[in-house]
């Protein structure tokens, strides 16, 4: 008997050695609420994250006739349920990629938003060329770019599919390959324009909102570096007379400047008509959206791309007014860049109330910003969920588009802009600031709207730019990854 019990012991002690150093956390799921921003929420079991078919992309209002975008945005067509698993220690000679983020990178059965016959591969600095020419000839793909990434400390690849086959094969075919560290779907994220309004108040109402005369008064954001991760921006338009510190274009093919990219880029650094919330600081313009008849899109790839090419120029703020799908790839450079002091600033999404979390706001990295309007009401195409860190005005904003143009638009795209130059603001008072001193910041001095403290609608609340700057700094514990949920307000 003693003997039976302690060979037992043995095998209790065995498996609990097995599964150690593994972390894994789930993401849980939020119901309905009947109204905007009047109370919280209430909380239901967790179920399966919601699939595609939200409409995205910036909303506007009747009556311009002009087109500019809102928001960059590709929705996932469906979302991995399983829990996010975390292994960064040595794995031997085979590297198991599903325990990367808790999932395959193959994509959901019903995901479209992707580029149908290529697949991105990481692989380590130290594969040889020869190993990578077998790895080509062993799984039929055709080479069509590849970029050594200073985030990742490793080598992407954007491979071509031959003989018709799908991608989801493809990285399956991948992953059991031991020389590949990674392999997914080249994704693909998504601008959809409406209309834009020829009228509204031009005064600028969210300058006001957001307290930003008196914040100018001690700081502008000066020389302060914010990379804007976006479609192509016109640095000759007057609001941006000198505003460009360094352009990078992810694309082969040129291209025009762009509505979206111009918009952010002046409610960031605008000095002329409009006055952008940081009007000093300089911007890194990178070109990661290519312009199409509908409006613009842009991959894993060039987004990665552009990240990277961001931290090398020494970005202290990413601005990121584009969605789409969790990203694993994306995901991992977020978080190198974060590690690295950057602050990362992302648009929640004009999906509604019914849309599931879109990325890259939702990612535990990244700020993320929700969209109110002159009323401090919910910009009602604004992504919900607990993740949302604060808010800022997005509704009928006025912005500068190329050709020395002006329009109102509205999305979330604008409040992400917003808050990134409040940010810069902060980083010229003080420098030091990790991002998540920043985000504890943000949150502490955000004015309170809708259901009494945080929520999943306006975050902590509407950003508050001169209270950002003037807070005394407290100790921040350090990130974990926030919850990711749905909220529904049961209307559109």
């Amino acid at each position: 008997m003693r003997a039976h019990r302690t060979a037992l012991l043995c095998l209790a002690a065995a498996l609990t050695m097995a599964s150690d150093g593994v972390l894994a956390q789930k993401m849980g799921g939020r119901g309905p609420s009947p109204n905007i921003g009047i109370s919280k929420p209430p909380t239901v079991p967790d179920g399966p994250r919601g699939g595609g078919g939200y409409p995205g992309g910036g909303h506007r209002g009747p009556g311009w006739g002009g087109v500019v975008p809102g928001i960059i945005v590709g929705l996932p067509q469906g979302y991995s349920t399983g829990p996010y698993i975390v292994d960064d220690g040595p794995s031997g000679p085979r590297r198991t990629q599903a325990n990367r983020r808790g999932t395959s990178g193959v994509p959901p059965a019903n995901e479209r938003r992707l580029v149908p016959d290529e697949v991105v591969i990481e692989l380590p600095n130290s594969v040889s060329a020869q190993q990578i020419e077998a790895l080509q000839r062993r799984h039929r793909l055709t080479r069509r770019e590849s970029q050594a990434f200073q985030l990742s400390g490793t080598t992407l690849y954007r491979w071509g599919i031959t003989g018709g086959r799908s991608v989801a094969t493809v990285v399956r075919e991948l992953e059991a390959d031991r020389l590949v560290a990674w392999a997914q779907p080249n994704y693909l994220f998504m601008l959809q324009q409406n209309e834009t309004r020829t009228a509204g108040d031009a005064a600028q109402y969210g300058l006001a909102k957001l307290r930003l005369p008196q914040a100018h008064v001690l700081a502008k954001g000066d020389n302060v570096l914010v990379a804007v991760i976006d479609s192509g921006i016109d640095g000759n338009h007057p609001e941006l007379a000198g505003s460009i510190a360094g352009t990078f274009d992810a694309l082969s093919a040129p291209a025009a400047p762009h509505q979206h990219g111009t918009a952010i880029a002046s409610l960031i650094a605008a000095h002329g008509k409009l006055m952008g919330s940081a009007p000093d600081a300089k911007i890194l313009a990178a070109r990661a959206f290519d312009p199409k008849a509908a409006g613009a899109e842009g991959t894993t790839f060039n987004i990665l791309k552009s990240l990277d090419w961001a931290a090398a120029q020494g970005a202290r703020v990413i601005n990121m007014s584009f969605a789409g799908p969790d990203d694993p790839a994306i995901h991992r450079s977020l978080e190198a860049a974060r590690k690295k002091g950057i602050v990362l600033v992302a648009a929640a999404g004009n999906a509604g109330a019914k849309s599931p979390p879109l990325y890259p706001a939702a990612d535990p990295n990244v700020i993320a910003v929700s969209a109110t309007d002159a009323d401090d009401k919910l910009f009602e195409q604004s992504n919900r969920g607990r993740y949302i860190t604060v808010a800022a005005p997005g509704a009928q904003i006025l912005v500068a588009v190329p050709d020395n143009g002006y329009e109102m638009s509205s999305g979330t795209s604008y409040s992400a802009a917003e808050v990134s130059g409040i940010i810069a603001l902060m980083l010229q008072r003080k420098p030091d600031l990790t991002p998540d001193k920043v985000k504890t910041i943000l949150r502490a001095t955000a004015k309170d709207l809708g259901p009494k403290g945080p929520d999943a609608m306006f975050g902590a609340g509407l950003a508050d730019a001169y209270g950002a700057i003037t807070a005394d700094v407290a100790p921040v514990a350090a990130a974990g990854r926030r919850p990711v949920e749905r909220v529904s307000t049961g209307t559109r």
